[in-house]
């Protein structure tokens, strides 16, 4: 039988977007691509598209304006939208994480939990300016990571 690294799931090949719903798009921007350095991919004043990484995109839409269908000329996305604050976990290298936790005080960022994971990975966890629970985790957290 294979590793459960190795066995994947099924017809899926992984998470391609994750959304967050937040209520001013340019201060997250200031916090996902300032603070945390993400890539910038698109924007407009509904979203923005940021590269998270091996393939992952996390979106952050203004709330309330995907409560319509957005036609497009290759077809169309169906509303959707969220509130109250989420949880994410970004992957991060231990260095990365060090770094992050460096940036944090002068940000007035303050950590709200830290977890030392018995397969060996850490993570910390803090607030974004929507007050969505952001997880940075070090490999070692799962079977597969």
């Amino acid at each position: 039988m294979a590793d459960a690294a190795e066995a994947g799931s099924g017809l899926v090949d992984g998470v391609l977007e994750t959304a967050l719903y937040v209520e001013d798009l340019d201060r997250a921007a200031a916090f996902y691509e300032g603070m945390l350095g993400m890539r910038r991919l698109f924007g407009d004043s509904r979203l923005i598209a940021l590269d998270s990484g091996r393939r992952g995109v996390l979106l952050l839409f203004r709330r309330g304006t995907t409560l319509e269908t957005v036609r497009l000329p290759g077809g169309t996305i169906p509303p959707h939208d969220g509130s109250g604050p989420v949880h994410i976990a970004l992957a991060v290298g231990e260095e990365a994480l060090k770094e992050i936790e460096a940036r944090l005080p002068a940000a007035g960022i303050s950590v709200e939990g830290r977890t030392d994971w018995p397969r060996g990975g850490r993570s910390i966890y803090v607030r974004d300016p929507d007050s969505h629970l952001v997880e940075f985790a070090t490999p070692g957290l799962w079977a597969i990571y």
